[in-house]
């Protein structure tokens, strides 16, 4: 019996989203972005050489057809390093539904555009309802919250780390996606007491139609600096409707998340969940081609792209994680059995050379390992679900049309 295995490079779009005039950040539309092209293009001309060189290297992507699926997209012609003969199926798909973020992306590719407005909240400070911020320092134990804007999550614990250690208010914050983030310290106000924190204030946000609650726990000193740990959990609202996980579980077959997936899901059809850094979340793709059962979805979301450098806008560490990946994915790759598929693609863009620090409008590659070669042509998200449910002979397949 056939595996699927889908796999998501968080926020490695490809430009060319025909609607990307209605996106913004800040005041600047994302019409034009390009994540992949724009750091191939700065790796192109030599502004990308930190700690690498040379033009983008992603031999084992391109072979698939990455840099046909760029084109496609943007009518960006492929940079150097980008413009190999494709050996894979390849494709570019297109979102629906009204949002950039990572819910909206995921649930749309297993097959459940989003049905609603997202609750964004206001760029001003004070940035939340004031009986908003008196529920959560209630929930909290503490008399008020710090914060209370839009922040970058590495500059507000610089900011105000030290005063959340001095009053024990736990930091709150959000961006341009529909997210409402807590930062506190481990030691000083306690991991178990953070994510209890998150958990209860869930149900708040989410009625509101805020997308995500994210607990963003940091340690280190005011002399020393704060560093995030990788102790972050989502708390994200449950998709309105069964989705591909849920139809591969109905059917009896195995669901395996690594990364963000069980969080973005809320654990709805998934038997297990892998996490970690993207180093580690690639040997536990590894493990489950080999490992993992026959008729069994592999779901899997890597996301240091977008959490570490698109939102840091850092092109030269993009470039050096896209590089690492594609390093890994070879083997992998190489190691499906016969009559597996991979299917890689992304949720949404990033792109490090844009101004602000959200995400970017844009189509997303399609690139199927493991069933021939051929061109896709432009996709719809949905599709990528309904035809990983064809793979695995699923009796549920979704609003989407087969392609591979």
């Amino acid at each position: 019996m056939s595996r699927a295995f889908l796999v998501v490079m968080d926020s490695v779009g490809i430009g060319g989203a025909p609607d990307a005039d209605r996106f913004f950040n800040g005041t600047t539309p994302d019409t034009g972005a390009n994540t992949l092209g724009h750091i191939a293009l700065a790796c192109a001309a030599g502004r990308a050489d930190t700690d690498r060189a040379g033009p983008l290297h992603l031999p084992n992507l391109d072979r698939l057809g990455l840099g046909a699926a760029m084109e496609l997209a943007s009518g960006l012609a492929p940079p150097p390093g980008l413009g190999a003969a494709p050996q894979g199926l390849w494709g570019a798909a297109t979102e629906v539904s009204n949002g950039k973020d990572t819910p909206s992306g995921h649930w749309e590719l297993a097959g459940v555009p989003v049905p609603w407005d997202w609750h964004h909240f206001p760029d001003t400070q004070p940035a939340f309802p004031p009986d908003l911020s008196a529920r959560i320092a209630a929930l909290a134990g503490t008399d008020g919250i710090l914060g209370d804007c839009h922040a970058s999550g590495t500059e507000i614990i610089a900011r105000l780390g030290g005063e959340h250690i001095r009053t024990g208010w736990p930091i709150c914050y959000t961006s341009a996606d529909s997210v409402f983030q807590i930062a506190a310290h481990e030691k000083h106000f306690g991991l178990d007491r953070l994510l209890d924190l998150c958990r209860r204030a869930a149900p708040i946000l989410h009625a509101m139609r805020v997308g995500r609650v994210i607990a963003r726990p940091f340690v280190g000193t005011v002399e020393g600096g704060f560093t995030r740990t990788a102790n972050r959990h989502d708390y994200a609202i449950a998709p309105p409707s069964p989705t591909l996980c849920d139809w591969a579980q109905a059917d009896g077959r195995r669901v395996h998340a690594v990364g963000k997936i069980g969080d973005i899901f809320s654990m709805r059809g998934i038997d297990d969940l892998a996490k970690g850094d993207d180093a580690a979340l690639m040997g536990h793709l590894a493990r489950l081609v080999d490992t993992a059962e026959d008729g069994s979805l592999t779901f899997a979301n890597l996301v240091e792209f977008d959490s570490l450098y698109g939102h840091r806008r850092d092109v030269a560490g993009y470039a050096r994680a896209l590089e690492r990946f594609d390093a890994g994915i070879g083997p992998i790759i190489a190691a499906l059995r016969p009559g597996d598929m991979m299917l890689l693609t992304a949720d949404h863009g990033n792109d490090p050379t844009w101004t602000g620090t959200d995400h970017t409008r844009e189509r997303v590659p399609v690139l199927v390992a493991g069933l021939g070669a051929g061109a896709l042509g432009h996709l719809a998200f949905v599709d990528v679900a309904a035809t990983i449910a064809a793979h695995l002979g699923l009796t549920r397949r979704g609003p989407g049309r087969v392609v591979a």
